[in-house]
């Protein structure tokens, strides 16, 4: 039967794609008769299809919105059997500039493309995109169905002109097998069956072309390097805690030796829980939780890799290209949040190197990229990340960007290659943390207290290190508008600048804990990303997060500062909690109530630190 098949089908708003996917899964035996009958029933505004035929495209049109509007707007995944037995996962992606994000999205996983091009219009820039899309996301192999034929009364120097355009411009794109094929969707010309409309078409029709596909020597996964768990969570029990997550790249087996990427530790794998129980080893796309052998520290966001010399590593920078989606244009120097698997992590953008011509294949230089254009990109990352080469892992060679405001997916990155270990090799010296700590007879630790401006976070920083410093505690206070006003001076408060401000503070937070002292920081670090990156920068029970939950009214009412008068009067739009939100802790450490007494958040963070 073989391996199921991935398909994304896609082309412009209208060349009718969904129309197509639902002739083929009638014509298979793929949906049930009582949706048949209802898509023979039904009529949305416009629709040309007569009554008491069936309107083959509400086979597979979804959303309410896209039978209003006779488009397709969210990705719709159907199931096609094909008559061999096969099975086709069928992504119907969307056509309109606006949804760029969902199609990137659909051509990800797919192992084959369906491109439909309108005999009426021809090939058009739209065209040319989503053809690049699927090259860009890594597919290789394209179906062309040159649809609507009927319209042009099955003219065959209209096919061969469009033929010819495609081929041209795939050849450019490097797509490294193409099939043109002619059909009429609506009236069922050489989708599944030939046609006597076409006697100048002797190939293969369209279902032909699809049942006989399979992938070549060097296709997607020819390149995967091994097996890869990105750690979604870690399941704690009373007989063991185990790292859990989705395989992928290649097989996890009982008894493989792995490590997490990044720290070098070599562990075997001891267990393996799937869904249904034990397992003796886990293909891509298994979700399994893994019982290691000896007590090895993993996390959320960390990745076991198999262990070996040539293990991949974390990594701060990345060229990759990017299918641009955001509505704004992508500048140089703009802040985004990076997902990489369970990684969330601030990101900038620090240089274009060029935008791609996706008629032509060539890469011109460029200062902004668009929706929907696609170009290749520098990214600097605010905490160590494990990315690898989109060729050698599509699953741990890819990220989005994230609008930080908005929330907004706003580009799909693919790598080409990873930074490279620095040109920097730490020196070691006799006299280390623990020396330094023995020496001041205390533990340190980073205490980082978040809040919105006016929660009370400097008067709290400041009475706990007047407690601590009379029960002898070596401590110092990193206060916000202490230090902006020398080590981050040239920082602004756009959220890139704040992401910035955050990793600047707890990099200076980390030099101060190894030198053995308890650290209070007193900053608004209102996004959570940020904070979750300054916390990685620590070991577990290092770093301390400490929310002072104020109402949002007492601050703007005890306005120490003068800084909510100032917002509201219009002339500091980027004032936390009035002009840019503010997000609150989901797992602090500690919880003040910011309406409570001085002495006793005071008391709870001395306990905090020295119970």
């Amino acid at each position: 039967m073989g391996a199921v098949l991935r398909l994304v089908a896609c082309g412009s708003v209208d060349d009718g794609k969904s129309t197509l996917i639902g002739r083929l899964l009638a014509d298979t035996g793929s949906v049930p008769a009582d949706q048949l009958e209802q898509a023979r029933r039904t009529r949305r505004g416009g629709s040309v299809v007569p009554p008491g035929e069936i309107d083959y495209s509400l086979l597979t049109d979804g959303l309410e919105a896209e039978r209003e509007q006779g488009i397709t707007i969210d990705v719709g995944y159907r199931f096609l059997d094909l008559p061999g037995g096969r099975r086709v996962i069928i992504a119907d992606a969307p056509g309109h500039d606006q949804h760029g994000a969902n199609m990137a999205v659909a051509a990800a996983t797919a192992d084959l493309a369906v491109l439909l091009v309108d005999a009426v219009l021809g090939v058009r820039p739209a065209t040319c995109r989503h053809l690049a899309v699927c090259t860009t996301m890594g597919v290789r192999s394209v179906l062309v169905a040159v649809s609507k034929l009927d319209a042009v009364g099955y003219d065959r120097a209209v096919f061969d002109r469009i033929a010819a355009e495609i081929r041209a411009v795939a050849a450019n794109l490097g797509v490294e097998e193409l099939h043109v094929v002619p059909v009429s969707a609506v009236r069922g010309d050489n989708v599944t069956t030939p046609s006597p409309n076409l006697p100048w078409y002797d190939g293969p029709t369209f279902l032909d072309l699809l049942s006989g596909w399979r992938p070549k020597t060097g296709d997607r996964t020819a390149k995967l390097t091994g097996a890869r768990l990105p750690v979604q969570y870690v399941i704690r029990t009373d007989r063991f805690r185990g790292p859990a997550g989705t395989v992928v790249g290649g097989a996890l087996r009982i008894g493989d030796a792995v490590t997490v990427a990044g720290t070098g530790a070599v562990t075997t794998v001891d267990r393996l829980l799937g869904p249904a129980g034990d397992l003796d080893h886990a293909v891509p796309g298994t979700p399994v939780t893994v019982v290691l052998s000896g007590d090895v520290d993993v996390h959320r966001g960390d990745v076991l890799v198999p262990a070996g010399g040539d293990s991949p590593a974390l990594t701060t920078a990345v060229t990759a290209t990017v299918v641009w989606t955001g509505a704004e244009p992508l500048a140089v120097g703009a802040g985004y949040l990076l997902l990489a698997g369970p990684r969330s992590v601030p990101a900038e953008v620090t240089s274009l190197k060029s935008r791609l011509d996706v008629q032509t294949g060539q890469e011109h230089p460029a200062t902004s990229l668009v929706r929907n254009e696609i170009g290749t990109v520098d990214v600097t990352i605010a905490a160590p990340v494990f990315l690898e080469s989109y060729t050698d892992n599509h699953d741990t060679g890819s990220f989005l960007l994230v609008d930080r405001r908005t929330g907004d997916t706003v580009g799909a990155g693919m790598v080409r290659r990873p930074a490279g270990p620095p040109d920097v090799v730490p020196q070691d010296y006799a006299i280390d943390r623990a020396a330094r700590e023995q020496l001041k007879g205390q533990r340190g630790r980073v205490l980082w207290l978040t809040g919105l401006p006016g929660a009370g976070k400097s008067t709290i920083a400041d009475a706990l290190e007047r407690r601590l410093h009379g029960l002898g505690v070596h401590t110092y206070v990193l206060d916000g508008d202490n230090v902006r006003g020398g080590l981050n001076r040239d920082l602004g408060f756009t959220p890139a600048d704040r992401a910035e401000n955050v990793r600047r503070v707890a990099e200076v937070a980390a030099l101060m804990l190894d030198a053995g002292l308890t650290v209070i920081v007193a900053l608004v670090s209102p996004f959570r990303a940020d904070r979750d990156a300054a916390r990685n920068l620590f070991a577990p029970g290092d770093f301390v997060e400490v929310w002072v939950d104020t109402p949002l009214a007492e601050c703007a009412r005890r306005d120490p500062k003068g800084l909510y008068a100032r917002a509201n009067s219009g002339t500091l739009p980027a004032m936390t909690g009035v002009g840019q939100g503010y997000e609150p802790p989901e797992a602090a450490e500690v919880v003040l109530d910011g309406m409570d007494s001085l002495d006793r958040a005071v008391a709870r963070l001395v306990t905090a630190i020295t119970g």
